[in-house]
């Protein structure tokens, strides 16, 4: 096997172990639609377009992964989308 092969192959090895979580944003009948979107661009750094597909799917799927990362960095993020009224969790 030469050096490239090896490298790519611990890179990948390494992504695969990698722990990422994720925040999964799930639909309630509280919140509009309008405020899950400005709410998903302030706190995940969302574009507009982002945010309305996530909130599209939020609706009519029950639930929709709106960001991903280490637990560290998910955390205050979740807690701001927790503060905001919406229905979070980190998974």
């Amino acid at each position: 096997m030469s050096t490239i092969e090896k490298i790519k192959e611990d890179v990948l090895i390494e992504e695969l172990t990698g722990v990422n979580n994720e925040i999964v944003l799930y639909n309630d009948d509280v919140n509009t639609f309008d405020h899950v979107i400005e709410t998903l661009i302030r706190v995940c750094n969302h574009s507009s377009e982002q945010a309305e597909q996530c909130a599209i799917l939020v609706h009519y799927k029950g639930k929709c992964t709106v960001k991903t990362g280490p637990f560290d960095e998910l955390k205050p993020q979740c807690t701001q989308l927790l503060q905001a009224g919406l229905s979070a969790e980190i998974i």
